[in-house]
């Protein structure tokens, strides 16, 4: 016997949302160390803060991190460095964020 409205199997949208989490580069764990760390141009990581070095994907993001981490120093968005200005692009290697999975 099975429950009250219980769905014996999965549904298409749960299938789908499975496969997309396994197949989408979520920048986690040691895959994603060089991709939050802005090591590669390509990265999430586009602008550091001066002051303590952490890495953010915007200029809204990274004023978010300044007024919560820093509100006793004035926000100056010329000193905020852009590490993709300042790193060389490598082609050969696949970007982050893409959709795509080894499993076919």
């Amino acid at each position: 016997m099975t429950g009250k409205a219980k769905p014996k199997k999965h549904t298409a949208k749960e299938i789908a949302a499975k496969v997309d989490a396994a197949t989408t580069n979520r920048g986690g764990g040691k895959a994603g160390l060089k991709d939050r760390s802005g090591l590669e141009k390509g990265g999430h990581a586009k602008y550091e803060c001066p002051h303590c070095k952490v890495t953010a994907p915007d200029i809204k993001t990274m004023q978010i991190h300044h007024d919560s981490k820093h509100p006793k120093i004035p926000y100056e968005e010329d000193k905020i460095v852009n590490l993709h200005a300042t790193l060389a692009a490598d082609t050969s290697k696949s970007r982050p964020g893409v959709r795509g999975s080894l499993k076919k």
